[in-house]
């Protein structure tokens, strides 16, 4: 593992104009933001070495790097999830050749579907803490202490300064920004209204089907993780409708330029 780390990092090295300091996730629907970037260069999954290769629709399978806020930035157009096969070593494989980088901040977003009654689709949701519903943990296996402690302490996992950075921009430019709690579960089906109810029982706002693991790798490398939820499609009683994967692609596209000021402003100010 140490070692395909370290390959896939000099690789990208080879390959891009300085190191960042920060990494951006983009989950379903939310890829335009790559068009934000300026002087960006796109490498396909497919040619960095010990990469997986993204499998579902509105996942473009790019690293793009480029400048964002006038700040250097390296970007994920699609991501890895769970359901696609992948075990969570190749899910969070790309985080752990972010930090090999020297990248100190990750900012993640997803599409999630809302639980909090006072939530409607299309709200952006800054994530405050997440309950983890995966089935395998990333960290499971054996530790190398290169990489971070045995046991990493969760107490806050999203930083605290840069959340209260992102509600300040809110607030400046006038973008509705809800807040809560996000459950990250396997997937691929969307869950049951008898699902949605327990995981708001539970202390659930949001649910999605990634983010978790790599924000749990994230921490444990000592990176500052930033999480933002779109909400695609609603789990609360009496507004539950059918939903599929594109009208969870539209619903995101359609909020993300909103949560694409809101991380444009907070790099430029980091």
């Amino acid at each position: 593992m140490l070692e395909a780390i370290k390959q896939t990092a000099d690789y990208l090295k080879s390959k891009i104009d300085g190191v960042p300091n920060t990494a951006i996730i983009l989950g379903t629907g939310l890829g335009e933001l790559v068009h934000e970037i300026e002087d960006k260069r796109e490498i396909p999954y497919t040619e960095i070495p010990n990469f997986p290769i993204s499998t579902v629709e509105g996942h473009s399978g790019k690293l793009i790097a480029g400048t964002l806020g006038g700040r250097k930035v390296l970007a994920m157009q699609g991501r890895f999830h769970y359901y696609e096969g992948y075990d969570m070593k190749q899910v969070t494989f790309p985080v752990r050749v972010f930090r090999a980088l020297g990248i100190k901040y990750l900012f993640v977003s997803n599409a999630a579907g809302g639980m909090n009654s006072s939530f409607d689709v299309g709200d952006i949701m800054l994530i405050e803490d997440h309950i983890n519903l995966f089935p395998e943990h990333p960290l499971r296996g054996k530790n190398f202490s290169e990489l971070g402690t045995r046991f990493p302490d969760m107490s806050e996992a999203y930083d605290k300064s840069l959340r209260l950075m992102a509600m300040e921009i809110a607030r400046e430019k006038n973008i509705k920004l809800q807040h809560g709690v996000y459950i990250g579960l396997q997937g691929p089906t969307f869950e049951t209204p008898a699902e949605y109810n327990f995981l708001r029982i539970i202390g659930g706002d949001a649910v999605g089907m990634s983010t978790v693991p790599e924000v749990i790798v994230a921490n444990h490398a000592g990176m500052k993780v930033l999480a933002f939820s779109i909400i695609t499609d609603l789990g609360v009683t009496g507004k539950i409708v059918e939903v599929s994967h594109e009208d969870v692609q539209e619903a995101a596209k359609i909020a993300q330029p909103k949560m694409a000021e809101i991380m444009r402003t907070i790099i430029r100010r980091i």
